[in-house]
């Protein structure tokens, strides 16, 4: 056997033999970022050659398919260079684009993996912008809230806190209900109201564990898309008329992904197609507080069948685990009740922290700065991806929806810069949508990072593939 003679004639560095060997994800995403990493760390030098192609999908038992197309992504990004039968090397620091450092829901978080650059995936606030417990803690022992906690007995909700609640609901609320987190809200009205079979009007995109909680109760998902004022109407009609939906879930602003808001005209025409069908309501409010739209309800024209969901996670913090749904009774009290029989209430300390820092104004003054912040940042990033040749579609809140020529493509693009997004796949109803996205998270971006961020972006939405691709 006569041995390759580029090979003997430029054998792979030793930090580049072995480059792969402890590597878990082994997606063409993966192996990009993972050599990206590299490559920014020093571990791999300008100049050091790599493998080839056969030997590295040898190593990590993949195909040469797989490592092909991470091969491409890095060259595309200037970090390694083919140079023929010489080999593929290591690219100098001047070519690299890549510059120093300055069920659904599983598929949408998957490990974080340091090899990252930047994580725009992860849909979360700026923990920098969120207030001061320490300060609201002190606050609220300073006022002797401290006995809360010796007590079995009492109102499962602050009166202090519902007396403000209500003042401020989109709609005067029969029952308030004080939980941990929207998502458990959401939880515990759907198994307490849904059936085996029923059919569930969501937005599509729609937001995962949405999906994954109506697929655990055995109900079906009907997707209605939404545009950029929400559900649209035709295509409710045809759930309401087709498909009898037993319930509606939606997020009346700041969506997730597509930062929709509900207009005036676009409630009245959601409730007038509802009017009749008797279908429960639930609205998640995720964003309030530093959603920049007005809050609009389908509980002001249908109350009696609205659970409207808000929550403080996104504005004063993930860790306090509070929403608060308010609606009828008829659909709060067998929640209510059947969580008695479990943890029985949220606690009134973290309630009682919440109604601390909802009246103090230095606490306030954090949560509107955070907002105009927000605001500022995701503006920023959708005027610097137009100057590409990028529409983003106006919204609110912390996402963007990134249309791309193909989503795997696209992930594999931005993993070889170093960058983790959402894949738009987890929030897609419909097997076959009109088109491909990325959600891209906003909320932490400094200005150092807008241009170059969005120059990766607009590059990746143009990635295609090389392959005929599977969806799901």
């Amino acid at each position: 056997m006569t041995s390759d003679p580029a090979t003997t004639e430029h054998p792979p560095t030793a930090a580049a033999s072995g480059l792969l060997a402890d590597l878990d994800d082994r997606t063409p995403a993966g192996i990009a970022a993972a050599v990206g990493h590299r490559i920014r760390s020093g571990a791999l030098e300008p100049g050091d050659r790599l493998p080839t192609v056969r030997e590295v999908a040898r190593q990590l038992r993949v195909s040469p398919a797989t490592v092909s197309q991470a091969w491409r992504a890095l060259a595309a990004t200037g970090a390694i260079v083919a140079r023929g039968r010489a080999g593929t090397f290591v690219g100098e620091p001047v070519a690299m684009r890549v510059a120093t450092p300055v069920g659904r829901y599983q598929r949408l978080h998957p490990p974080t993996d340091s090899a990252f650059r930047i994580d725009i995936s992860r849909g979360t606030p700026d923990p920098r912008l969120l207030p001061d417990l320490g300060a609201a803690l002190h606050l609220m022992l300073g006022a002797g809230a401290s006995d809360l906690a010796a007590h079995y007995l009492g109102e499962a909700v602050l009166p202090e806190l519902a007396a403000r609640l209500r003042a401020e609901w989109p709609f005067r609320p029969q029952t308030l209900a004080v939980l941990d987190g929207a998502l458990d809200a959401v939880d515990r009205l759907l198994t307490a109201h849904l059936r085996l079979g029923d059919a569930v009007a969501v937005e599509d995109p729609c937001f995962p564990p949405f999906l994954d909680l109506l697929s655990r109760l055995g109900a079906r998902p009907v997707p209605v898309r939404v545009d950029e004022s929400g559900p649209r109407p035709a295509d409710l009609a045809v759930a309401v008329a087709e498909h009898g939906v037993t319930a509606v879930i939606l997020q009346p602003r700041a969506q997730n992904p597509t930062g929709a808001s509900l207009t005036a005209r676009r409630v009245r025409e959601l409730a007038d197609i509802l009017a009749d069908s008797g279908a429960l309501i639930v609205e998640d409010d995720h964003c309030a507080g530093i959603a920049t739209a007005p809050l609009r309800s389908l509980g002001s024209r249908l109350p009696a069948r609205t659970v409207h969901i808000r929550s403080y996670s996104k504005s004063h913090g993930a860790d306090l685990r509070v929403a608060v749904a308010g609606g009828p009774a008829a659909l709060l009290d067998p929640v209510i009740d059947r969580r008695m029989l479990g943890p029985g209430w949220t606690s009134r300390l973290l309630q009682r922290l919440l109604l601390t820092m909802l009246q103090d104004p230095a606490a306030c003054a954090a949560v509107d700065a955070a907002r105009t912040e927000y605001r500022r940042r995701a503006s920023a990033l959708r005027r610097a991806l137009a100057k590409g040749g990028v529409r983003v579609a106006r919204g609110d809140g912390i996402n963007l929806w990134l249309p791309v020529a193909d989503e795997n493509a696209a992930m594999i693009s931005l993993a070889a810069a170093g960058i983790k997004a959402a894949p738009g796949g987890p929030f897609e109803v419909r097997e076959d949508p009109d088109s491909d996205h990325l959600r891209i998270t906003a909320a932490e971006l400094g200005d150092h990072d807008i241009d170059w961020l969005a120059s990766e972006l607009a590059a990746a939405s143009l990635a295609r593939p090389t392959y005929r691709r599977i969806r799901r």
